[in-house]
Formats: structure tokens, C-alpha cells, sequence
């Protein structure tokens, strides 16, 4: 809207405006936009989430500290969604058809966190709609995505290749070519497509979502794996930096960077209020929608496996709930005291605001050494 207006419109009129052509000065501006939001709104959304009574449900099995912050206000998520949209609308080139995806995943895995956190506070309990509708739904905004991608791969704007770190010429495709080579194998290419691509998106929300559990966890998570995807966006849409690092370019997903700039500075607005000990939970509709964002940018920019890096403790956390689930159905045994990890660590002692500190510094740990595989390839 603004870069519409100030750069298309205002900037053959007067040349400073030339600033809002570039991705680097809008993305710090989205990301500025995106912390005002979150701050100057956040009160209000608190007061009202009091106001309609829409507080957070205790699981009962979990630790027993956390008993004393039910009926703290959730689905604050709805502020975090908000104060990405709104700056994404503003400084970014809505003609960029990366924007609208990446926004679709974000509102679309928000609604279904919507929806699930909306059932908890009816029921008055820590159980939302089921978890095989929360999968379906799910699967089923990352199948959209799919077909939007491959709509895109048709037109020649979207590569199905993937960057490997360390390795510069090995690109495994997504759709697997020599299985398009004959009608035949067809349907294995995209079932394989349309599988991974609804692993990564799923995963990803999910394991944002799990790792939801401590008062401003997630979210300081999320500043440090935004912040990393922000660079990563960047480098893929600018044709010298591509070039020189030798991974697959993206012409347009510069404009991915100042999205993934929205989502750093709404994320740091709402730590502000989500800090230890918090006054409002982000609930479903935020961890949702910003660990499908994250997937879907994953996705565009062709860095799926280093995701796994970039999210390191939400996939460690997710992995840990896998393990214990799995163990105690094979073994009748549990790994962990608890799951997901930080109430492992809950239960042998450690105060939550070690824990949550020390899960900040080993996400930032390998959200730097994603960054670093860049170069060494």
C-alpha cells in the first residue's frame, strides 16, 4: 500500500522516496510498524480478553505451579496476527504473489488456533476441538498451499528444488523430475509433493505449538527463528548474495524478508506483555499461525531443511513429545518426567525462568549455526 504509493506513485516526483524501494529499509519499518502494534494495542486486547472472561484452562496434569496462572487471558495470538498483517499490507508489494501466500498460511493456521482455543473457553477446560480435526484442518490449508505453489511453478515463479547446507550442487526436487518424465508415475511426484509439503507446514505449526508451554517461551523462540528467516529471505531474493552463496534464487522473495521482519518486531511486542510471569497467553491462534507462517516461508524460499535448524529447540521440543508418546505405547515406559522437554526440566527443579532463558540462548545458538551453513557449502 504505502510502497504503492510512495515509491511507485510519489517517487518519479521526488527522489527520496526511492528509500521505500528498497527491501532492507521497508523491512525495518515493518518490523518498527509491527512493535508499535503490538505495544500500543496490547492493554486493550487484555482488558478485553478480561472483560469477555476468555482466560486460559490449566491441564491438570501438568505441573502443578502453573495451577495459579488459570484464568490468565489467552488467544492473545489475535494481537500477534494482527501486527503482522497490517505492516505486511503497508510496506510490502502486494503484487508479489510470495506475500499473499505467506499471509494466507499465517490467517489460515490462526483461524484453526482460533477455532481450538475459542472450544477451550466454552468448555471452561484444556481440551479444544479434536486432534484429528485440528490435523485435517490443518492438512488441508497446507494442500491449498500446494496447489497455489505448484500454480506458481507452472508460470515459471517457483522452484521445486531444495538447499541442502554444506552441499552446493546436490538439489534434491521436490517433485522429483524423472517421475514426471512419463504420465504413469505422475501421481507419485505429487503425492510426494503434496506430502512434504504438508509435513513441513504441519510440523512446523505443531511444534511452535507444543513448545507454547512457558510464559514468554515460544514467543522470545520465535524473535530469534523470525529474525533468522528475515536474512534468509533476503539473501534468496537478491541476486548477487544468491550468487555468491550459490543457493537457489528466488527473484521477488526479498519481499518474504519484510514479512519475516513483521513477524520479529510483533513477536518482540508481545514479549512485552508475555514476559515471566505473563499477562497474556498467545494461545493456539498465535502459535499456530506464526509456526505455519514460518513453514510456509521455509517452503518459498526453498530452506526446509534448515528450518530445522533456524526452529531447533521447537523441533527438539516436538521431538520429545514424539519419544515419550511412543515409548510409554511400545515400552509402557517414559523417557522424560514430563513432556514436551521444559516440563522435564520443570520437574527435576529448574525455576521457569532459568529454563526459559536457557532454551533463548540455545535457540539463538542454532539460529546463528543456520546462518553460518550459508558459507559453508
Amino acid at each position: 500500500m504505502l510502497y504503492w504509493l510512495l515509491f511507485e506513485q510519489l517517487f518519479p516526483h521526488f527522489g527520496p522516496f526511492r528509500l521505500f524501494g528498497y527491501a532492507t529499509f521497508r523491512t525495518a519499518f515493518a518490523s518498527i510498524t509491527a512493535l508499535f502494534l503490538s505495544i500500543v494495542l496490547g492493554p486493550w486486547l487484555i482488558r478485553k480478553l478480561r472483560e469477555f472472561q476468555i482466560g486460559q484452562p490449566i491441564r491438570e496434569e501438568g505441573p502443578k505451579s502453573h495451577h495459579k496462572k488459570a484464568g490468565t487471558p489467552t488467544m492473545g495470538g489475535i494481537l500477534i496476527v494482527v501486527s503482522i498483517v497490517v505492516p505486511t499490507l503497508l510496506w510490502t508489494n502486494l503484487r508479489n504473489p510470495y506475500v499473499w501466500i505467506a499471509m494466507f498460511g499465517l490467517v489460515s493456521f490462526g483461524a484453526i488456533g482460533f477455532w481450538d482455543d475459542y472450544s477451550k473457553v466454552q468448555k471452561k477446560r484444556n481440551l479444544g476441538i479434536s486432534g484429528r480435526t485440528k490435523f485435517g484442518l490443518q492438512a488441508l490449508a497446507a494442500l491449498l498451499i500446494g496447489f497455489w505453489l505448484l500454480g506458481l511453478h507452472a508460470r515459471g515463479l517457483y522452484s521445486t528444488e531444495m538447499n541442502v547446507p554444506f552441499f552446493k550442487q546436490f538439489r534434491p526436487n521436490m517433485l522429483i523430475d524423472h517421475f514426471l518424465a512419463s504420465p504413469f508415475t505422475y501421481p507419485l511426484a505429487f503425492v510426494f509433493f503434496f506430502g512434504f509439503v504438508i509435513f513441513v507446514l504441519v510440523g512446523s505449526s505443531n511444534a511452535v505449538n507444543l513448545t507454547d508451554g512457558l510464559d514468554g517461551l515460544a514467543i522470545g523462540l520465535m524473535i530469534v527463528a523470525a529474525g533468522a528467516m528475515t536474512v534468509l529471505s533476503y539473501v534468496s531474493g537478491h541476486a548477487a548474495f544468491a550468487t555468491y552463496l550459490d543457493i537457489a534464487r528466488l527473484p521477488g522473495a526479498s519481499e518474504l524478508a519484510v514479512f519475516c521482519g513483521a513477524m520479529t518486531g510483533a513477536s518482540l511486542g508481545f514479549l512485552w506483555y508475555n514476559a515471566h510471569p505473563a499477562e497474556v497467553f498467545m494461545g493456539d491462534v498465535g502459535s499456530l499461525a506464526l509456526g505455519g507462517a514460518m513453514g510456509v516461508v521455509a517452503v518459498l524460499i526453498k530452506q526446509e531443511i534448515l528450518l530445522i535448524f533456524v526452529g531447533g529447540v521447537y523441533v527438539i521440543e516436538a521431538l520429545s513429545v514424539i519419544l515419550q508418546v511412543g515409548s510409554f505405547k511400545l515400552r509402557g515406559k517414559r523417557i522424560f518426567k514430563m513432556a514436551p522437554l521444559h516440563h522435564h526440566f520443570e520437574a527435576l527443579g529448574w525455576q521457569e525462568a532459568k529454563i526459559i532463558t536457557r532454551f533463548w540462548i540455545a535457540g539463538l545458538v542454532m539460529a546463528l549455526l543456520a546462518l553460518t551453513t550459508l558459507k559453508l557449502r
